[in-house]
């Protein structure tokens, strides 16, 4: 009887142990012995998250939330990854949520191929997500829009924004009824092609002359474009020295001649201002002008007196003047 109850003790035992080995094993998973790697992420808000929700990445769970605690004006979320999820340092964290019942849940992205694994307690960057209740709040004003909307589609409303509309159409019928029947005709002479618009749409003729015209303007765009390219080689032409322009440009010894001629010119110029040599006397010499306009008047003179004369008076002149 002894042996039999003690017997029955150590299977109940075992039953227990084996109970709590399933339960610690396969229900709550491995990764209760695993060391794993602690991360950590500040939030603004914690939006209904728990301890013990999932961290996925990708959307393979790799971890669960450890702690969720207030600091300085944030909420820090402790998660515990597996060391081989590879979550590197630059791992962005957001709060999802992954149904309308309140499941959220820590999303990580992969982060850069070149940014080095996190390490226990790093802390990661995070960005926020809107929260359900405050999408529900726009949905909700949204809703509110669209009544209000609705309402204002009343009869009343419609008759106080189309009454006017109608009186004007009623008072106006014979004046709009003119309006739209010069338009159907004139529409009809334009489709038969009368009248300079008809003629614009339909004359073969004048589609012809506008496409010379079109033509014509082509060709003068490639001349005045190969007009362009002549004067772009010719500065070229002039910048690298070539031909007489060039050489008037880069040349610095003609240059210097150009100049010294322009030197002397000028001053050549103001001695004949100041009456100096021959020329500048002629020009300044107001005796001259006296001397120049008397030879003149008496030239005109002896014309006008053998304009009175004959050929022989004029021979006969000329030989008494010789002789």
């Amino acid at each position: 009887m002894k042996s039999t109850l003690e017997t029955r003790l150590g299977m109940f035992v075992a039953l227990v142990v084996v109970a709590a080995f399933f339960i610690l094993f396969v229900l709550g998973g491995t990764d209760r012995f695993q060391r794993g790697v602690r991360l950590h992420a500040l939030f603004d808000t914690a939006h209904e998250l728990k301890v013990g929700d999932r961290v996925k990445m990708a959307g393979v769970e790799i971890g669960k939330v450890e702690a969720i605690t207030l600091a300085t004006n944030k909420v820090r979320v402790t998660m515990r990854v597996r060391a081989d999820a590879g979550v590197k340092t630059d791992s962005l964290a957001t709060i999802k949520f992954a149904g309308l019942m309140g499941q959220n849940f820590v999303s990580l992205d992969f982060g850069s191929p070149a940014a080095p694994l996190a390490e226990n307690d790093t802390l990661l960057s995070t960005t926020e997500q809107p929260d359900l209740s405050a999408i529900m709040q726009k949905l909700d004003n949204v809703a509110t829009g669209v009544e209000n909307l609705t309402k204002s589609f009343t009869g009343d409303r419609i008759d106080n924004l189309f009454g006017p509309i109608t009186d004007f159409l009623k008072q106006n019928s014979g004046p709009l009824t003119a309006t739209i029947a010069n338009l159907r005709s004139i529409s009809g002479q334009i489709a038969e092609g009368q009248g300079t618009v008809g003629k614009l749409i339909f004359d073969e003729t004048l589609y012809n002359s506008a496409l010379q015209t079109v033509t014509n303007l082509q060709s003068v765009g490639e001349e005045v474009r190969a007009t362009v390219t002549d004067a772009r080689r010719v500065i070229e032409g002039i910048n690298a020295g070539q031909g007489t322009v060039g050489r008037l440009v880069k040349d610095e010894k003609l240059y210097n001649e150009t100049a010294e001629a322009m030197t002397n010119l000028r001053e050549i110029l103001q001695k004949i201002n100041q009456g100096q040599g021959t020329v500048g006397r002629l020009v300044n010499d107001p005796e001259f002008y006296k001397n120049a306009k008397l030879t003149l008047q008496k030239l005109d003179k002896a014309t006008e007196g053998l304009e009175d004369q004959g050929p022989l008076s004029i021979l006969g002149t000329l030989a008494n003047g010789l002789f």
